[in-house]
């Protein structure tokens, strides 16, 4: 039974700035039962290096310390979380411009039914809200006249 330290896995990582992701995943997988897992007494620090707003100051987060048995099932796990964890993250939204229409990367047509679509929910979601304050709010009794 090979057993081996969480702090030792985040060394193999190919992208250590991504190692805080990787022990929220490690640690839903424990969760999960994908795989075995137990806490030991001791802390390590994660080799993600962060940046404090407005500052050069650089810091860095502490973990509790795990030991996990590895498994071929583990080595699968960690060559696709690793896997996903290299790769750029996922890409930027195209913001909606008229070179963004003319050059192809948003269908227009497409944009405008789902404008539509979401004007048409706001108007019905406004009538709907009027109706029922109006119903809510009790006549006014005008005086008979003489």
């Amino acid at each position: 039974m090979a057993l081996r330290k969480l702090s030792d896995q985040v060394q193999q990582l190919s992208n250590p700035q991504r190692s805080d992701a990787f022990v929220k995943m490690f640690r839903s997988a424990v969760r999960e039962g994908r795989f075995d897992a137990a806490y030991v007494p001791e802390r390590f620090t994660l080799p993600k290096q962060y940046a404090r707003r407005g500052g050069d100051d650089r810091y860095s987060k502490d973990s509790k310390e795990m030991i996990f048995e590895v498994t071929p099932a583990f080595e699968h796990w960690f060559d696709s979380i690793n896997q996903d964890l290299s790769s750029g993250r996922r890409a930027a939204r195209v913001k909606p411009s008229l070179e963004a229409f003319e050059s192809g990367e948003l269908d227009f047509k497409a944009l405008a039914e789902e404008t539509r679509r979401k004007m048409d929910a706001s108007y019905k979601k406004g009538q709907s809200l009027g109706k029922s304050r109006s119903k809510a709010r009790p006549k006014k009794k005008t005086a008979a006249k003489k």
